[in-house]
């Protein structure tokens, strides 16, 4: 292996170690929570960036890092397998009603995945990353009013969602309409 092959080698991961974490911390909230989704992210785009290495400035790589992981969630969210329809052979002999949560996290992360993927992006690059407008309408590639009504638009979801009193009714639990 020659030197410069060596040495970036090295300063790739030495990138790896230090930002990971950051990475799959906003690919689980771009996923919603699901693990899984977000490790296979955060591979996609470490996958990506490793081929770009050379290309990709030292004082850019946190940005253009975000940019790819959004960019690999979204076009996620378009491949005809990520469509929320299922096959399946049998159908239940019980409805299966999703438990409530009981971790906060579950509650966020649920009302997370109602959001459309764009709104999801932009709450999460704004307010996980603190993202400026521009910054974020930069990885989005969208313009910065789009980004603010995305934004306030996805909060006003979110508090709403979380704020909702749950009260209990015989055998289910059903959201309160006040």
């Amino acid at each position: 292996m020659r030197t410069s092959e060596r040495s970036r080698d090295e300063q790739f991961r030495a990138y790896v170690v230090a930002g990971r974490g950051r990475l799959l911390r906003t690919a689980t909230m771009l996923a919603s929570g699901n693990g899984d989704e977000a490790e296979d992210l955060v591979q996609t785009v470490l996958m990506r960036m490793y081929v770009s290495w050379p290309r990709i400035r030292s004082e850019t790589r946190d940005a253009y890092a975000r940019r790819m992981l959004v960019n690999a969630f979204l076009d996620e969210r378009r491949r005809p397998h990520a469509r929320h329809e299922r096959n399946q052979a049998d159908l239940p002999e019980v409805a299966i009603e999703p438990a409530p949560p009981s971790d906060p996290n579950d509650a966020v992360f649920r009302a997370l995945a109602e959001l459309p993927p764009r709104m999801r992006a932009a709450v999460v690059l704004r307010h996980l990353h603190d993202a400026s407008v521009e910054e974020t309408a930069r990885a989005l590639g969208c313009s910065e009013g789009t980004v603010k009504s995305q934004t306030a638009r996805g909060l006003d979801h979110l508090r709403a969602r979380l704020a909702e009193p749950r009260r209990e009714t015989g055998d289910h639990t059903e959201r309160s309409r006040t």
